[in-house]
């Protein structure tokens, strides 16, 4: 969603990171002043400053209370915003300044709403709506609420009586995709990325995401679903490098689920997808499940894990041919050993190179055994994202206990004097 590049530092930055486990909730304890008790005579001045000293604690409590409170209300989501085309016209300048892609279906462009800084991606209908249906969407979707999740703040529909297009209107976050974190074509030796620390929080956010709009959201929506997975599509936050997922509520609103392939368009044989993160059956039908979700977070996990493309094309000189290499296909060939049986020699050369052989060996085998659990061919064998979220907070703990123990004692002193 945002396009700005995250700030290179020559040292590591200073994070603080949550387990997972753990809620997100704020909990606030109310500390009381200890109770005193006089005996005898009391002089004026005491009973003064006792009065002066507890009107000051309860202004501090108060005052603490009041920004507690607010903190509190900017991060409940808000009701979601109809905007007039017209509004957005004169944010984007006629949708030709601030502009962040294009295509013939779909572009964006970051800008200034109702005082909001806001990313606007325009969307075309897949499958026509109604009106009273769209609104209902829209204002469930944008209630939900998740620290892994980039917030639909409203939409606008362009034309009359339902128009084409529909403009999806997301708060700006400010960080960089997560395909731009893993790969740099002007110094591709270089990843912000570069400790196993990083890439686990990020597993553990999108997997905590996802299994939120699968599962957690008390939506009414059928079979919800988000369709839209892929490296491209998650903002890794700056400084703590936590991920979040953009889209989310697209697919409900341009009507790409529920649907027969016939109804797309008049065109049966027309779907969105983006090649490497589509499973065998939605390429063939077109139709977004929770299993093509699944299969699309386990390509993520896999090109997270060994920083390479979904899809890589080789040129072939004596073949005179482009050969495909798919990231799914490298990763089951490391898990299976390269057929000398050496699964740990090969991962450690398939693990992307820029993490310094610096990672626990056996909790990223885990990972990815369980990423390609997620794209089998068959979707009734893919796992559930409550199944993944869960064992993938498992490894996030496990990789907290071999940092601690792969910290230097300081306890230890050296000296050079002879002996």
């Amino acid at each position: 969603m945002c396009k700005s590049k995250m700030g290179v530092n020559a040292s590591e930055p200073t994070r603080t990171r949550s387990r997972p486990s753990q809620s997100q909730g704020r909990h606030h304890s109310s500390r009381r002043s200890p109770s005193t008790s006089t005996t005898g005579t009391t002089t004026t001045s005491g009973t003064s400053s006792s009065s002066n000293s507890n009107k000051t604690a309860a202004s501090s409590s108060s005052a603490a209370s009041r920004t507690s409170l607010a903190s509190l209300r900017e991060s409940l989501p808000e009701n979601p915003h109809i905007y007039d085309v017209s509004e957005i016209r004169a944010a984007t300048n006629n949708f030709l300044a601030h502009r962040l892609s294009s295509s013939s279906s779909k572009a964006s462009w970051r800008c200034n709403l109702r005082g909001k800084e806001v990313v606007v991606f325009q969307r075309k209908f897949r499958r026509r709506i109604a009106k009273d249906e769209l609104r209902d969407r829209l204002s469930d979707i944008c209630r939900s609420h998740h620290g892994s999740i980039i917030n639909l703040l409203g939409a606008s529909v362009s034309g009359s009586g339902g128009g084409d297009h529909i403009y999806l209107v997301y708060e700006h976050v400010n960080g960089a995709s997560l395909a731009d974190c893993l790969r740099n074509s002007k110094n591709p030796n270089f990843t912000v990325l570069s400790n196993w620390a990083s890439r686990i929080q990020i597993a553990t956010d999108l997997a905590h995401g996802l299994d939120y709009i699968h599962n957690k959201t008390g939506l009414k929506i059928e079979n919800l679903v988000h369709n839209h997975i892929k490296s491209s599509a998650v903002i890794v936050t700056e400084p703590d490098y936590n991920a979040r997922i953009c889209h989310f509520g697209t697919a409900q609103l341009c009507g790409e689920t529920n649907e027969t392939t016939s109804e797309r368009d008049g065109h049966g044989s027309r779907f969105e997808g983006v090649r490497g993160y589509m499973s065998p059956e939605f390429q063939a039908s077109g139709i977004a499940t929770r299993e093509s979700d699944v299969f699309a977070f386990g390509v993520v996990m896999l090109e997270l894990l060994s920083g390479e493309e979904p899809l890589k094309y080789r040129y072939d000189k004596a073949t005179g041919d482009f050969e495909r290499t798919s990231v799914i296909e490298t990763a089951k060939a490391v898990i299976d050993g390269g057929g000398d049986g050496d699964t740990e020699g090969q991962l450690r050369r398939w693990v992307d190179r820029r993490l310094g052989d610096s990672f626990p060996v056996t909790v990223v085998e885990k990972l990815t055994r369980l990423a390609l659990e997620c794209v089998v061919e068959d979707p009734v064998n893919r796992p559930e994202m409550g199944r993944v979220a869960g064992k993938i907070s498992q490894l996030y703990l496990e990789s907290e206990k071999w940092a601690a123990n792969m910290k230097r004692p300081t306890d230890i002193t050296v000296s050079y004097a002879p002996r």
